[in-house]
């Protein structure tokens, strides 16, 4: 198979029209950095993507893609044709960034170092995909698969994949996606062939409070909490495959002399399998079940007992494609010739939707380099011949699977 694609990457890049696609990569690498500050400077904060939804869409209207448009859920579709009786691949990047409203988007420029929140993930991606159908265009590439290009919305956080599900679930191309690549960070030498899977909680542990000095002895739901946390973080998990939890967000209390009658903890359970994942969930129920009964029992519930209620707040599916997957040894082949060492890993990104679908998906990176993400000092390198290797890496991938002709 490693043979087979690596012949089929040759084939590609030997080619005149990738040729001169990877000249007008090269021609057009300052619009490719105009077009990533345009974007970055453009806020996408998480649920409130639209802005930079419109913005990108009328960037992408002068790159011929037919039914253009914004979905139900706020994804940016557009598809360009293939030469007919293909498949269709689908090739995303994601419009949100994990900084909220108001943050200070505005790029700083240091030499060929961009700084900026959300700079790299996933802006730059964005604008590279830009760059592709332009480069494409340019050499007049034709495919047998269609493309579908999308922008879409939800991969950070509490988005918890809105935009895929929609895309999968209920989207006009959910029944004809048979292939699907993400472009997420700059790195290219990492590709995801595995879908992390997480199960997030918001669990609210709630009491009759009272005075701190004169009911003490009641139960007190903070103890509960606090149990729950120190059992949670006793757990022995499996290394492999990778499974975690983590205690991360807290909060409650009225006052410093007062037993709180609500307090609260998010937790994030995480596995590379589905069935180590409801393992762990299964524990994580039992523990809190057993610190309540245990400051129930410990202590005074004669004005009530200390009850929890749990709120789901995100539910990412685990998922994997296989590295036989003719996705993964083309993407492989493609960045491998381009110079770079490639290793397989799992992550949680957009490709978890289609990995748990059965469909084949992986995520891939823009090209050059960054670092500090999900930071105010987020920034990437647009150093030309480094970005330009891992663009053009990236593109022959995307040609192969679609079928260049």
């Amino acid at each position: 198979m490693a043979d087979q694609s690596d012949t089929q990457i040759r084939r590609v890049i030997d080619s005149p029209a990738f040729k001169t696609a990877a000249a007008t990569l090269t021609a057009e690498h300052d619009r490719t950095v105009a077009d990533i500050v345009a974007l970055t400077e453009t806020p996408a904060p998480p649920f409130k993507e639209q802005t930079r939804a419109l913005r990108w869409l009328e960037m992408a209207r002068a790159h011929g893609l037919e039914s253009l448009e914004i979905d139900a859920e706020g994804n940016v579709t557009g598809l360009r044709r293939g030469i007919g009786n293909g498949p269709l691949i689908c090739v995303a990047a994601h419009l949100d960034t994990v900084f909220p409203e108001g943050t200070d988007v505005t790029v700083r420029r240091e030499g060929t170092k961009l700084f900026a929140p959300g700079i790299g993930d996933d802006t730059r991606s964005l604008a590279v995909l830009l760059a592709w159908m332009r480069a494409m265009d340019a050499a007049g590439i034709e495919t047998r698969a269609d493309i579908l290009f999308v922008a879409d919305v939800g991969e950070e956080g509490r988005g918890d994949l809105r935009g895929m599900r929609h895309l999968f679930q209920k989207g006009r191309y959910k029944d004809r996606i048979s292939a699907f690549i993400t472009v997420d960070s700059p790195d290219m030498d990492r590709i995801a062939t595995g879908g992390v899977g997480s199960k997030r909680y918001r669990v609210t542990f709630e009491g009759p409070g009272g005075h701190s000095y004169s009911a003490f002895g009641v139960v007190n739901p903070m103890f509960a909490m606090a149990d729950a946390v120190t059992r949670l973080g006793a757990l022995d998990l499996p290394v492999r495959p990778r499974t975690t939890y983590s205690a991360s967000v807290t909060g409650g209390g009225t006052s410093i002399n007062a037993i709180p009658d609500a307090v609260w903890t998010e937790f994030d359970l995480r596995s590379e399998s589905e069935t180590h994942l409801a393992a762990l969930e299964q524990q994580f129920f039992a523990l809190l079940e057993a610190s309540v009964a245990a400051e129930n029992a410990r202590r005074s519930t004669q004005n009530g007992p200390v009850t929890i209620r749990i709120e789901p707040i995100g539910d990412r599916p685990a998922g994997h494609t296989s590295e036989s997957a003719e996705v993964v040894g083309l993407a492989r082949a493609a960045i491998e010739a381009h110079g770079f060492q490639t290793r397989f890993e799992y992550s949680s990104t957009d490709a978890n939707i289609p990995m748990s679908l059965g469909i084949p998906a992986i995520r891939i990176g823009s090209g050059g380099s960054g670092g500090r993400a999900h930071s105010l000092e987020e920034w990437i390198d647009v150093e030309p011949e480094a970005s330009l290797r891992g663009m053009k890496a990236g593109l022959a991938a995307v040609l192969a699977v679609a079928g260049m002709v």
